[in-house]
């Protein structure tokens, strides 16, 4: 394919013309896997080819990009039947190739040459979704395809890191994807300090291991899932990073910035948190002790308690919930002040923010001295 060579202080990219028909026989569409098997938007309509499409979409934990919306796809696709004078796809899209491509230059011109095929077709960094509507546009139009040229920009010979971190830098506004779906990529990006990372591997093991009490109940697709879900993991790795980042000695020089023990520490926490509130522990129904409210408060407590040294000292000699347990054990009496019916009435506040303080005072109360 016929290829403009473009370099930039140390880095090489290309850039090239497709028509519509080649560039969608060379990309693979991909969506990020969220392990528990998701009840997704694109299986809600299996008489709807779009949904049909997207739920056929390859989906892996490797993988960066969001979900398909069959809103937006289906909105892309009617801009391209109405455009008519306008350019289509004005813009670059972005595709990734880890293989070293092999660029050969044409006679004298060391700039512009012929670039070989990737062996397993481009990843999209930045397009999934005009692409996906120029597929559904070129099934209803097919002989207007060859009418239209799509402007793609090439990067090869990098590592699958490379990619998630061209797609959190150019999607990291609030208006282009979710916050939670970006922390859910942070420990994978190298431009974010150690300790970024170490939260963001932190609220992952909380979602992920079975020996987490928050297993599954983070919600990372930032509120598209259908299966019950306690806190949103952008708020949960807020209050986990400010964790890290006021006890950094703990962190990131006594347990060397790995994740291992910390997530040992936190999960005995919340295993303790767990039995002693066990009769009201996940019941959001009735209770909102697991609200995300609730949860945040009680991972500020935790922070106040890793400023006793002694407490961690015993941790570390004998990592158990039962040093915990001792701590909470009085909340146990607390139980009807989490009850949904009178809950604001009983934390007065002028928002979340000044809520959740409330709730960290108050379980504080009952919370014996040193």
């Amino acid at each position: 394919m016929l290829a403009t060579r473009i370099r930039q202080k140390d880095g090489i990219f290309y850039f090239v013309s497709f028509k519509a028909r080649d560039v969608l026989n060379r990309v693979r569409f991909t969506s990020r896997f969220y392990f528990e098997g998701e009840t997704i938007e694109a299986e809600a309509d299996t008489e709807d080819p779009i949904a049909k499409f997207i739920g056929s979409v390859e989906r892996n934990d490797k993988a960066f990009q969001r979900l398909l919306s069959r809103r937006k796809v289906r909105d892309i696709v009617n801009f391209y039947e109405s455009a008519e004078t306008q350019p289509a796809i004005p813009g670059s899209i972005l595709l990734f190739s880890e293989d070293v491509l092999k660029f050969r230059p044409l006679g004298h011109y060391e700039s512009v040459g012929d670039l070989e095929d990737p062996k397993s077709g481009f990843l999209i960094i930045d397009g999934q979704h005009r692409l996906a509507g120029l597929r559904f546009y070129s099934a209803r139009n097919p002989s207007l395809l060859d009418q239209i040229e799509v402007p793609c920009v090439i990067f090869d010979g990098k590592t699958g890191d490379f990619a998630a971190e061209m797609f959190v830098i150019i999607n990291s506004t609030q208006t282009r994807i979710n916050r939670s779906h970006l922390v859910d990529l942070l420990d994978r990006i190298s431009r974010y300090d150690d300790k970024t990372r170490l939260a963001a591997v932190l609220v992952r093991k909380l979602y992920e291991e079975t020996s987490s009490p928050l297993q599954y109940k983070i919600n990372r697709l930032g509120g598209r899932s259908r299966q019950e879900k306690w806190i949103l993991q952008a708020e949960l790795f807020n209050e986990v990073k400010k964790l890290v980042d006021q006890h950094e000695k703990l962190f990131m020089k006594e347990f060397r910035g790995k994740p291992e023990r910390p997530f040992e520490l936190i999960a005995d926490y919340l295993k303790a948190v767990r039995s002693v509130m066990d009769k009201i522990w996940g019941a959001n129904d009735r209770y909102k002790f697991t609200s995300s409210v609730t949860l945040k408060a009680i991972i500020r407590v935790f922070g106040d308690f890793l400023e006793r040294e002694d407490l961690i000292e015993k941790w570390r000699e004998n990592p158990s919930p039962r040093i915990f347990e001792r701590l909470v054990s009085r909340w146990a009496d607390l139980k009807d002040e989490f009850r949904n019916e009178g809950f604001y009435e009983r934390f007065p506040a002028k928002g979340q923010i000044e809520r959740v303080r409330v709730i960290e005072q108050r379980l504080l109360r009952e919370v014996p001295a040193h």
